[in-house]
């Protein structure tokens, strides 16, 4: 079943309930999200964005993800 918005967004508030989030997408499968989050001062975008994905806790995983695609900006706040 795809996710919806609120649904990603909930996942990523548990590991950033700080960061400004906004996660957009109609379909449930091809989303974009930002992410701005103090933890990510330092790190690479790899490892900011492995951080998300980690976030997402598998739901993007394989062939059988309920994310499809995530179009994904981090950065830590200005």
């Amino acid at each position: 079943m795809p996710m919806q918005a609120r649904e990603i967004e909930d996942l990523l508030r548990e590991s950033f309930p700080n960061a400004q989030i906004t996660v957009e997408g109609n379909d449930g499968v091809h989303m974009a999200a930002m992410v701005v989050d103090e933890s990510f001062r330092g790190k690479n975008r790899v490892q900011q964005q492995r951080a998300v994905y980690a976030a997402l806790k598998g739901k993007m995983d394989g062939s059988n993800g309920e994310l499809h695609a995530l179009a994904l900006t981090t950065k830590a706040p200005d």
